[in-house]
C-alpha cells in the first residue's frame, strides 16, 4: 500500500471523527491520532533513508535565493503568506474580519497538529543528519511529523479557495510551494508534508461545515469582496 492511499485512507477516517471547531469542547488529548494518520517511518528504516536522501538532493541543487524563500516561509505561520497570491489590496491591518477568521483557523489547526504531532514523536531529518542545513535546527527535535507549517499553510488554503473561488488554483499553488520549503529548509520529511495536507484539508473541512464559523466566514468575505474590488 502506497503512502498516499494510506493517507487517503486516514482521512476518511478523520472525517468521521468529531469537529475540530472548538478545542474549549474537544481538548487534544481526546484526538486519537492513531485514527488520523499512520506512522511515520521509523528512524533507520529504508523508507526513512530514501526520505532524507530527497531532502539531501534538494539541498544539493537550491540556491541562495531558494533558502532565503524557504527560510521567510518558515518564518510567517500566518494567511499572509498568501498576500503574494492577492497583492496589495490584501493587508490584513486593513482586514480584521478576515485577520479574525483566520485567527480561528490558526488555532484550530495548531491545536489538531500538536496533539498528532505529541502522539507521533517523530524526530526531524537535521536531528539524524547534522549535515543538513536548516530553518531552525535545535527546536523541538520530536516534533516532526505532521508539518505544522503544511498543516497551516492547507488549512488556510482551502478556507482562501471558498473566499476566493475564482483564484483557488493560485492559492492552492501557493500552499504547495509554502509545504515543499520545509524540504528545502531541512525540516521535514515528504511525508511530514503529505500529513499536513491531509490534517489540514480535513480540519479545512471540518470547520466550513461547521454552522458556528459561517458567519465569520461570511463576514470576511463580504470583506474581502469590498477590498478585492475597490482596488481594481
Amino acid at each position: 500500500m502506497t503512502y498516499s492511499f494510506r493517507l487517503v485512507a486516514a482521512a476518511l477516517l478523520l472525517s468521521t471523527a468529531p469537529a475540530f471547531a472548538d478545542p474549549a469542547l474537544l481538548s487534544p488529548s481526546q484526538y486519537t491520532a492513531a485514527l488520523m494518520m499512520p506512522a511515520p517511518a521509523a528512524d533507520g528504516s529504508a523508507e526513512q533513508q530514501h526520505e532524507l536522501a530527497e531532502i539531501k538532493a534538494i539541498q544539493a541543487k537550491m540556491s541562495t535565493a531558494d533558502f532565503a524563500k524557504a527560510q521567510s516561509d518558515n518564518d510567517n505561520e500566518s494567511v499572509s503568506a498568501f498576500a503574494e497570491v492577492f497583492g496589495p489590496w490584501f493587508d490584513l491591518t486593513k482586514l480584521p474580519k478576515t485577520a479574525a477568521l483566520f485567527a480561528v483557523v490558526r488555532k484550530e489547526e495548531d491545536t489538531a497538529g500538536k496533539a498528532v504531532k505529541t502522539y507521533f514523536h517523530r524526530n526531524r531529518p537535521w536531528h539524524l543528519d547534522e549535515t543538513l542545513k536548516t530553518c531552525e535546527r535545535g527546536k523541538n527535535v520530536q516534533t516532526s511529523y505532521p508539518s505544522g507549517h503544511a498543516t497551516m499553510g492547507y488549512s488556510m488554503a482551502v478556507v482562501l479557495s471558498h473566499l476566493l473561488p475564482d483564484q483557488a488554483d493560485a492559492i492552492m499553488s501557493r500552499a504547495k510551494s509554502y509545504g515543499e520549503n520545509r524540504l528545502v529548509c531541512g525540516d521535514h520529511y515528504r511525508s511530514d508534508i503529505v500529513a499536513g495536507q491531509v490534517l489540514g484539508t480535513v480540519v479545512a473541512n471540518e470547520l466550513l461545515a461547521n454552522p458556528a464559523f459561517q458567519p465569520t466566514f461570511e463576514a470576511a468575505k463580504s470583506e474581502l469582496a469590498t477590498a478585492r474590488s475597490a482596488a481594481h
